[in-house]
């Protein structure tokens, strides 16, 4: 027997469908290094319950995203009378573009809603990361809990937390810092050991934890976004840049 599909259920499917939608938003996050920084979007496409846009500036899964925006009310989960749609939400996933034909953008970004208001531990840290809790709120927005994975460093002795083990191949890679939304700097170097995930670089630079680097490769013909996790010397009295990719896989 076939169910019947109801009106409601009609209208609740669609209202989680996508709907490509160029809405303009105002997005607010945190650079651990920087510190806030605003930057104006166009959304791609968004739901009652999440969106997806393109940013000039790195950002990563687990971080939180103040988004203030024009939401047509029959999208809205709350604030339906206001002119202007104020909600928080926490990264999903990260796609790294091409910022030469897209346009400036260097990532693109899905999102999910998570309320009106962050969680306290924010207000006290901007720079933590969270991640999607089991269950959801009574208004279908998702809710959040601080990541438990949450290191400051990661080492080469680490690899129990990982999703596989660094192999010891020697890449020869550029790594270059951004600042904001700019490259400041950048070296030629070699990976100690590396992974799809991540790697460990020798460095003669002086980058702390939550920095975001970009790896590339002519060798590959890959280049991979990365956050710093840890910088640390090894017994030979040369410094290591352990380093997690964001959004992509480096092709081993």
């Amino acid at each position: 027997m076939t169910k019947e599909v109801t009106k409601f259920d009609k209208k609740s499917q669609r209202q989680r469908e996508r709907i490509r939608l160029a809405l303009p938003a105002r997005v607010r996050g945190h650079d651990g290094q920087e510190g806030d920084w605003t930057e104006m979007v166009r959304l791609v496409d968004v739901t009652p319950f999440g969106a997806r846009f393109r940013l000039s500036r790195p950002t990563e899964r687990g971080r939180l995203l103040h988004l203030t925006l024009a939401m047509p009310r029959k999208l809205r989960v709350f604030d339906h009378t206001e002119d202007q749609y104020r909600v928080w939400s926490i990264v999903r996933n990260v796609r790294m573009l091409n910022p030469k034909t897209e346009k400036g953008a260097l990532i693109e970004v899905g999102v999910a809603f998570i309320g009106k208001r962050p969680p306290k531990s924010h207000e006290q840290n901007p720079a933590l990361r969270y991640e999607v809790a089991q269950t959801k709120l009574e208004s279908g927005l998702w809710s959040v809990a601080d990541a438990s994975n949450q290191l400051s460093e990661v080492t080469p002795d680490d690899d129990e937390l990982r999703r596989e083990s660094r192999q010891l191949i020697p890449v020869d890679v550029l790594i270059e810092v951004f600042e904001g939304d700019k490259l400041v700097k950048s070296e030629n170097t070699v990976t100690e050991n590396i992974s799809r995930w991540g790697a460990a670089v020798f460095t003669t630079m002086e980058v702390v934890p939550g920095t975001f680097v970009k790896m590339s490769s002519d060798r590959y013909q890959a280049a991979v976004l990365a956050v710093v996790r840890g910088r640390r010397a090894g017994a030979d009295g040369i410094a290591r840049l352990h380093l997690e990719f964001v959004g992509s896989e480096w092709p081993l």
